[in-house]
């Protein structure tokens, strides 16, 4: 047997094990093309989101005992080590690729675990315009936008659907014929260009931030990052500042004017003076993403074009006629 088919046997003898150690409804759940996440919290509750449905409480729980197995069984085949030393596991599971973020004591009260599964159907833009998500106006801007190659920022809250919507970025035809390098911690995005690099963190050895900087070497086109979320966000802005536009990213915050200032705090974890003028630079678009009742919708878009008197100048990506203009209405 090869080794390629013992590491095969190996994936799927672990995958079987993290499945008896679920309990059935989580079974019947992550096997649901309709679930996006399931969450086992410490004092044992199982709740499932499902699109269109949002979060709602299983009537079955998991035990201390289970949730501990699942998470010592996912460390195992990620080769990291789970304990009170080693108390957060991020890693994917075995076979099926979902993201899994596992927690035990002391860091939690009892052991805990999220389960996020990869999108089953990659959404265009058009695919946000027909649901009512996006307006029409929006769509239209944003490709022109990315044939601009400007750089693109999609911020929102937890499980708002910034990837999903980076996903239908990375989709367009604008980015086709370019090298795309994309950079993630956990493999989520998807795109339809030919010639795509896409390279992965590693807890122990490689950050976010080295592999921006490596990326530079591979003579990219466009630099797409998952999800900045550290210090790495002043690698990238500069690398999108210096010859490399088009890129797409994204970021938790709470608003798409926020999402800037989210920004300048991320960077002060690698410099003493927030670079405003830097981010107003690199930054030409912002999305922020909702969710409301299951439901994930572009709320706001921005375009930016400067910094002055110690703030953004920005502006609506389209501009509506106030006349038109209905509360809800997607940006």
């Amino acid at each position: 047997m090869s080794h390629t088919d013992q590491r095969n046997e190996t994936d799927l003898r672990r995958s079987a094990m993290l499945r008896t150690a679920l309990c059935e409804v989580v079974r019947d759940a992550l096997d649901d093309k309709a679930t996006i996440e399931v969450m086992a919290n410490p004092d044992g509750s199982v709740w499932i989101e499902k699109a269109g449905c949002g979060v709602v409480r299983s009537e079955h729980s998991l035990s201390a005992a289970d949730r501990e197995r699942v998470i010592r069984l996912v460390a195992s085949s990620a080769g990291e080590a789970a304990g009170r030393t080693s108390p957060i596991v991020s890693a994917e599971l075995p076979g099926s690729g979902e993201r899994f973020e596992g927690l035990l004591p002391p860091v939690s009260q009892a052991p805990c675990f999220s389960v996020r599964k990869p999108a089953v159907a990659l959404l265009t833009l058009s695919d946000y315009v027909e649901q009512g998500a996006l307006a029409p106006a929006t769509a239209a801007s944003l490709r022109a936008m990315l044939a601009a190659r400007a750089n693109i920022l999609v911020a929102g809250g937890t499980s708002s659907g910034k990837t999903t919507f980076a996903n239908a970025l990375l989709a367009e035809p604008a980015l086709a014929h370019d090298r795309i390098v994309i950079l993630e911690d956990t493999r989520e995005l998807h795109c339809a260009a030919a010639n795509v690099v896409q390279l992965r963190t590693h807890r122990e050895h490689v950050s976010l931030g080295g592999l921006v900087r490596s990326t530079m070497r591979l003579r990219p086109d466009r630099i797409i990052v998952g999800e900045v979320r550290g210090p790495e966000a002043l690698d990238l802005l500069k690398a999108w500042n210096t010859g490399h536009p088009g890129g797409v990213t994204t970021l938790h915050a709470n608003s798409a004017y926020e999402a800037l200032a989210r920004l300048e705090q991320l960077t002060l974890e690698a410099i003493s003076r927030p670079p405003a003028e830097l981010i107003a630079a690199a930054i030409d678009v912002v999305i922020f993403m909702s969710r409301s009742g299951g439901r994930r919708r572009v709320e706001e878009a921005l375009r930016i074009s400067g910094f002055e008197a110690g703030r953004y100048v920005a502006e609506p990506l389209v501009a509506k006629p106030l006349s038109i203009v209905k509360q809800g209405d997607p940006a």
